[in-house]
C-alpha cells in the first residue's frame, strides 16, 4: 500500500508582490525601522574602554561630577554602561569646539618669577 503524499501548490499569483528589479520592489521595507529588540544594547568596562580610552578613575570622576553617563549594576557584580548614552556623549565631545589647553599665567608665579626681559625673546 502506497501512500502519497500530495502538496498543494503555494505558488503566489503573479502581481501580488513586486518582481525583483522593480520600482516596486525597491520601495519595499528590506529591514525593519525600527529596533525590534526589547532592551537596549549595553557594554561592560572592557568594551568602554575601547570606546572611550580613558584611565576609570577619569570615568569615575567624570561620572561622580555627571559628566559621562552612569554606570549600573545587572548584577551585584557586573557593572554595565548604556552603549547609545556613551556614544551620544562622545558625540557631544566631537561636537565642542577645539580650545587650546589653558595655560597657567608665568608672571603670577611667587616661586622662579619670569623676568620682563625673558617674556621679549
Amino acid at each position: 500500500m502506497a501512500t502519497t503524499i500530495q502538496h498543494k501548490c503555494t505558488a503566489q499569483v503573479p502581481g501580488t508582490l513586486p518582481l525583483p528589479g522593480s520600482s516596486q520592489y525597491h520601495e519595499m521595507p528590506q529591514f525593519p525601522q525600527n529596533a525590534s529588540l526589547p532592551f537596549r544594547r549595553t557594554i561592560r568596562r572592557h568594551e568602554l574602554h575601547q570606546i572611550v580610552p580613558l584611565a576609570q578613575s577619569t570615568v569615575y570622576h567624570l561620572e561622580r561630577r555627571g559628566e559621562f553617563p552612569q554606570r549600573f549594576n545587572l548584577t551585584s557584580r557586573c557593572v554595565v554602561w548604556d552603549l547609545e548614552e556613551v556614544q551620544a556623549w562622545v558625540e557631544a565631545r566631537k561636537q565642542l569646539p577645539r580650545a587650546k589647553p589653558h595655560m597657567p599665567d608665568v608672571n603670577l608665579r611667587k616661586a622662579r618669577p619670569v623676568h620682563a626681559t625673558r617674556l621679549k625673546d
